[in-house]
C-alpha cells in the first residue's frame, strides 16, 4: 500500500493529497504533527532524513521526498488523468506555470511567514539546519505576494484554467498557494475577479476540500 506522510495544517502535503485524490490512488496517511516538531525527531528522521512533508512511500518500498517526485512518479504510475500535459508543448506550458507558482506563489508566502513569525524563530528554512530569520525578507515577502495574485488574475483573464487549456498541476499549486496565502493576512478580493471566479470554479471539485 502507497503510504503519504502528512500533516492536514500545512500547504506542501495538501498538493499531494490532491493529487493523488484526482488520480485516484488509494494510500494510507500517517499524520506528522509539525506544530510539535514532530518531524525534527528521531523517528521520523529514520523515515526522511530532510525532515519535511510530504513524503511517499511507493508499494516498491521507495520514499519520495518531495511534491516534485510525487507528482512525477504519480504521473507515471497513473497516467491518467493527465495532469502534467500529453504533448511536448502541453507539457512544457504547464511546467512552465507550475515552477512560477511555485517561485513567485508558494515560496513568497513561506518567505514571507519563516521570516516574519514569532513561531518560526531560527526556522527560516526547512529541514533539519536551524536558520535565522531576515526581517527584510518577511517584508519582500509580503509584497511578492500581493504581486503574485495581481499576476494570476491577469493570467486567468478568459481562460478556465492556468496552463494548456485543462485543468493540471498547475491548478492544483496555485489552488493551494491562493489558500494558504490567508496565513500571511492576503486573499483575493474585488481587485481580482478573474482569480475570483478560478478559485470558486476550482470548488466544486472533491479534491479540493483536502
Amino acid at each position: 500500500m502507497i503510504t503519504l506522510y502528512d500533516c492536514a495544517t500545512a500547504p506542501s502535503p495538501r498538493r499531494a493529497r490532491i493529487l493523488l485524490a484526482e488520480k485516484g490512488l488509494v494510500h494510507d496517511t500517517v499524520q506528522v504533527d509539525l506544530r510539535t516538531g514532530e518531524q525534527l525527531g528521531e523517528a521520523y528522521r529514520r523515515i526522511n532524513p530532510q525532515c519535511t512533508v510530504p513524503a511517499l512511500r511507493t508499494d516498491e518500498g521507495m520514499l519520495l521526498t518531495d511534491n516534485a517526485a510525487i507528482a512525477a512518479w504519480a504521473e507515471a504510475f497513473c497516467p491518467e488523468p493527465v495532469l502534467m500535459g500529453r504533448s511536448a508543448l502541453e507539457k512544457a506550458e504547464i511546467a512552465s506555470w507550475q515552477w512560477r507558482i511555485e517561485f513567485e506563489g508558494l515560496l513568497a508566502i513561506a518567505e514571507c511567514l519563516r521570516n516574519s513569525s514569532p513561531g518560526m524563530a531560527n526556522r527560516a528554512l526547512p529541514g533539519p539546519v536551524d536558520y535565522p530569520q531576515i526581517p527584510e525578507l518577511g517584508q519582500r515577502g509580503l509584497a511578492r505576494v500581493q504581486n503574485f495574485f495581481a499576476m494570476l488574475d491577469e493570467r486567468l483573464r478568459g481562460r478556465e484554467f492556468i496552463a494548456a487549456d485543462q485543468f493540471s498541476i498547475a491548478d492544483i499549486t496555485a489552488v493551494v498557494a491562493v489558500d494558504f496565502a490567508r496565513i500571511v493576512k492576503v486573499k483575493p478580493g474585488e481587485q481580482h475577479p478573474e482569480l475570483l471566479r478560478w478559485r470558486a470554479a476550482m470548488a466544486q471539485r472533491p479534491s479540493m476540500s483536502l
